[in-house]
C-alpha cells in the first residue's frame, strides 16, 4: 500500500518490480477524468491505453 495526500493505492507485491519509477497523476478535461501512468520501463503501448508491455 502506497499512501499520499489521503490516497490509498494498493499493488499486488507480484507487480510491484514492473511499476518501479511510474508517475501516476489524476488528468481532468472539459468533458472528462481519468488517471494517467507514466511508466518508464514501458516499450510499447496499446491504442486504447490500456495496457502496456515492458
Amino acid at each position: 500500500m502506497i499512501e499520499d495526500k489521503g490516497v490509498k493505492v494498493f499493488i499486488d507485491p507480484a507487480a510491484v518490480m514492473y511499476l518501479l519509477g511510474t508517475q501516476m497523476d489524476y488528468k481532468k478535461d472539459k468533458f472528462s477524468s481519468s488517471f494517467v501512468f507514466n511508466n518508464p520501463n514501458e516499450t510499447e503501448r496499446c491504442g486504447c491505453g490500456e495496457s502496456f508491455k515492458i
